[in-house]
């Protein structure tokens, strides 16, 4: 892994000047932070910082890059670029970022580490400076030149520690800090909902910026869409569906989960009707309407075998207006080996009918096995588009693959350190806080990992339907247990990490829980399971960003 990045895309001066913050976010290490042309204003002038590496337990380093070629005759600096010269003032303008900085930390509300050791250097990635260079107020040691482009990072660690008056190097803790200063956003109370409607219109934005993807792929009729948690794999499978619809074939778009076949048929419902699925719903429910008897929630063989095998002898016998020219799904990873025969029947042409499958591998959390039967055309999604930065990172190392974070910056993780039997009491006191805080029960979703809530419980006992009914209602926060809650968000979300049923699949049902949470996550459990489940890399950030 790389150190983090804010923004993600920074807008550079230069080609040198993006590729030297490239560079040296590709050298620091994990836990440090680069920010890119951050703007400071103390009300009497406005400065922007290039390059602010914030870097634990060496200090904070103000770097003013100048791209180009630079110059300094007789005590002027002067830059040529893009066939313009001009006159610069890179140590003054060093100097007063670095001032600008440590007084705007000396006012934040959230900032409560003092003074960190800071230094200001000038960096000129694409000029060689002479080996006897030394300029008032810049050092050798405090400059940067091409030659050093590959070694910048150690370059500044060096200048940190030859800084005079040497307040302490900041902590992990310190820098996280940092980051929900200069980077996060803390949302008032006041104007909450206001900022999570903002927040989910940036995300549909990022998620319609997907259709590109399906944009290439028109002429195409057997995909597999392989994306990370947030990526925008089930808008995508939504927006296929409706582009074939739209098209006149007869679609039928289907996951696993009763839960999320709940949110794509609410989904589905919202469009034109000549643009609606034929079918909307769980692939056992097909069946079912095709009229396999229905059987017990408890019985495997039931529906790993005996429904799949059913389904596949009664399609033969479909009238042609019931089956279908497309077949688009949803979580396609939950699909175990005996069901993607039936899949095939279904389409009026199994042999060259459309299917399209979203799936995500580090998704797999139930222990059937299974991968389509027919040729797919692998397509990868990875960027996250969903998360903010700060949950996007506590969930990345469990990632398939290492996915680009756009999401935007947000307020830092909550963690609760508690034993796992203690995890669900913890996680009621969270969700109780966030409610006070002015979260609307609507937007906040309360997860399990081993053992149901007792709400879950209660609620599930009246019934599968009336049940996830309770998703949509807005008098109390959902329960529910991230076996059943794939392919689903809530704004905030609650974690109670209380076991695992089984170790074997820890790692995946961790993933799928912290990736629940759109704005907000807080995390209930301990530290020693969470590591032995998930790593070193997530409880690093669970503890660095709490």
């Amino acid at each position: 892994m790389t150190a983090r990045r804010f923004p993600d895309e920074p807008v550079s001066g230069s080609y040198a000047e993006r590729l030297f913050a490239e560079a040296l976010q590709e050298q620091l290490p994990d836990d440090a932070v680069l920010f890119c042309n951050l703007r400071f204003s103390d009300g009497r002038e406005d400065r922007e910082a290039d390059v602010i590496v914030a870097w634990p337990g060496v200090g904070v380093a103000v770097v003013e890059v100048k791209g180009g070629s630079v110059s300094l005759d007789r005590g002027e600096w002067r830059q040529r670029q893009d066939g313009v010269d001009s006159v610069i003032h890179p140590v003054d303008q060093a100097v007063a970022c670095k001032y600008l900085l440590c007084d705007y930390l000396a006012d934040h509300p959230r900032w409560s580490a003092g003074r960190p050791r800071t230094a200001h250097l000038v960096a000129v990635p694409a000029t060689t400076l002479p080996g006897d260079f030394m300029a008032p107020g810049l050092a050798r040691w405090m400059a940067l030149d091409k030659t050093d482009v590959p070694h910048a990072a150690a370059r500044i660690r060096a200048a940190l520690e030859k800084v005079r008056d040497k307040p302490d190097p900041p902590t992990a803790e310190d820098v996280d800090q940092l980051v929900d200063c200069l980077a996060g956003t803390a949302i008032p109370q006041q104007h909450l909902l206001a900022a999570l409607a903002e927040r989910e219109a940036a995300c549909d934005l990022l998620m319609r910026d997907q259709a590109k993807v399906l944009d290439l792929l028109t002429a195409y009729h057997r995909v597999e869409i392989r994306g990370g948690a947030g990526s925008g794999k089930t808008w995508l499978a939504v927006e296929k569906a409706r582009r074939l619809a739209a098209e006149g074939q007869r679609v039928a778009l289907m996951c696993y989960s009763r839960g999320l076949a709940e949110f794509l048929k609410r989904r589905v419902e919202k469009l034109p009707k000549r643009q609606r699925p034929a079918y909307v719903g769980t692939f056992h429910n097909l069946g079912i309407g095709w009229g396999v008897p229905a059987g017990s929630d408890d019985d495997s063989r039931y529906w790993e075998e005996f429904l799949p095998a059913e389904m596949v002898k009664l399609a033969g016998a479909l009238p042609e207006e019931q089956r279908f020219d497309a077949v688009v799904i949803d979580e396609g990873q939950d699909f175990a080996q005996s069901w993607w025969d039936a899949v095939l029947a279904a389409l009026r042409d199994p042999d060259h009918g459309c299917l399209y499958v979203f799936s995500d591998e580090g998704q797999r959390i139930f222990a059937r096995q299974g991968r389509p039967t027919v040729d797919l055309m692998p397509i990868p999604l990875n960027e996250n588009l969903r998360n903010t930065k700060q949950i996007a990172g506590t969930f990345s190392s469990l990632a398939p693959e290492q996915m680009r974070i756009r999401g935007q910056a947000g307020v830092p993780v909550r963690f609760v350190q508690c034993a796992p039997e203690e995890a669900v009491s913890a996680a009621d006191d969270a969700a109780d806080a966030l409610l006070e805080e002015g979260w609307p029960p609507e937007a906040v979703a309360l997860l399990t990992t081993h053992r149901r809530h007792p709400v879950q419980a209660e609620r599930q006992a009246e019934g599968q339907d009336a049940y996830w009914a309770t998703y949509w209602q807005d008098d109390d926060l959902f329960y529910g247990h991230v076996l059943g809650f794939k392919g689903l968000e809530r704004p905030a979300v609650v974690l109670a990490v209380n076991g695992f049923r089984d170790e074997a699949r820890a790692r995946e049902m961790l993933y799928v829980g912290l990736s629940r949470a759109r704005d907000l996550l807080v995390v209930c459990g301990d530290l020693e399971l969470i590591r032995r489940v998930g790593g070193e890399a997530v409880v690093r950030r669970l503890t660095s960003t709490g």
